[in-house]
C-alpha cells in the first residue's frame, strides 16, 4: 500500500477548462459559418468573442496542468513534497508532547510532523469540504497506514473556531489553509490557531500572506512580540527557500510565507 497524498490541484479543474476550451472554441466556429446576409458583423463579433474565450480557457488549462506536473508527489520537481517538509522541519516538541494540523487536506503535514516527532501525538482537523472532495477524513487515514505512522489521528473541525481549549497543544502547524477561507479576517484565524498553543510552544504556518489577504503582518508580528511571544519571524518561502522566485510567480505563489516563533 502506498500513500496517496493527491494533487494540490484539482483534476476537475483541469477537465473544465479544458471542456470550456473545446466548448467555446465549437461554437466560434458554429456562429461565424454560415454568414448569412445582413447577419455577418453579428456573427463576426460574437465569433471573436468566443474564440477570445476560447483561448483564455486554453490558457488556464495549460497553466493547470502545469500546477498539477509541479506539485505532483510523482512527478519530478514534487513542490508539494518540498514545502510539506519544509514546514514540518520547524515542528518539534517534547517527548508526549501533543501537534495540532489544522486544514490537514489529505494527511501530508500532519504525517510529516509525525514522522519527525516519533514520540508526540498529532491531531490532523479539517472541513474536508466538495472542493477538495478528493481529500477527506479516509485518505487521511489510508495515507497514515502506508507510512506507517501510528501516533497521528484526523477529525473533523473548523479552522474559524477550532474544537480545543485554550493552551491545548505543544505546536500548531498549517499549509496553504487560511487564503482558502473567504470572508475572514486572516489574522484572526491565526489568533483562533495560536489561542489553542501552550506557553511555551512552538508554531509553523506556510500561507499566502500578502497584504492584500492577510494585512500588515509585520506589524502582526510586532504585536505578537509585544505581547510576549518570543523568536517570531515571517519568512518569506518564495526566494528559494521552498522554490524559486521565477516558479513562485508562474504558480502563482509569490507571497508565499512562513511564520513562526514560540508563545
Amino acid at each position: 500500500m502506498k500513500a496517496d497524498y493527491k494533487n494540490w490541484m484539482p483534476k476537475g479543474m483541469i477537465y473544465g477548462f479544458g471542456a470550456a476550451s473545446a466548448v467555446l472554441a465549437a461554437s466560434a466556429t458554429a456562429v461565424s459559418f454560415p454568414c448569412v446576409k445582413g447577419n455577418c458583423t453579428v456573427k463576426t463579433a460574437v465569433s471573436a468573442v468566443l474564440g477570445t474565450a476560447a483561448a483564455g480557457c486554453a490558457a488556464w488549462t495549460a497553466w493547470c496542468v502545469y500546477a498539477y506536473s509541479n506539485f505532483s508527489y510523482e512527478g519530478k520537481r514534487q513542490l508539494s513534497k518540498e514545502i510539506i517538509e519544509g514546514t514540518a522541519a520547524y515542528v518539534s516538541v517534547p517527548e508526549g508532547g501533543r501537534i495540532l494540523d489544522v486544514g490537514c487536506g489529505s494527511g501530508a503535514l500532519a504525517i510529516a510532523c509525525a514522522k519527525r516527532n516519533p514520540d508526540a501525538f498529532v491531531t490532523g482537523v479539517d472541513k474536508w469540504g466538495p472542493e477538495y472532495a478528493s481529500f477527506n477524513q479516509k485518505r487521511c487515514e489510508d495515507n497514515a497506514e502506508a507510512e506507517g505512522v501510528t501516533n497521528v489521528t484526523f477529525q473533523k473541525g473548523d479552522a474559524c473556531k477550532l474544537d480545543f481549549p485554550d493552551e491545548t497543544f505543544d505546536a500548531v502547524t498549517s499549509n496553504y489553509v487560511y487564503h482558502n477561507i473567504m470572508g475572514v479576517d486572516k489574522q484572526d484565524l491565526l489568533r483562533e490557531t495560536l489561542r489553542v498553543l501552550k506557553k511555551g510552544g512552538t508554531f509553523a504556518i506556510h500561507d499566502l500572506m500578502g497584504k492584500a489577504r492577510y494585512g500588515d503582518m509585520d506589524k502582526f508580528v510586532a504585536e505578537l512580540r509585544a505581547e510576549g511571544f518570543e523568536e517570531v519571524h515571517l519568512i518569506p518561502t518564495a526566494d528559494g527557500t521552498f522554490m524559486n522566485k521565477a516558479e513562485a510567480v508562474t504558480m502563482l505563489l509569490a507571497d508565499s510565507m512562513l511564520l513562526v516563533g514560540k508563545k
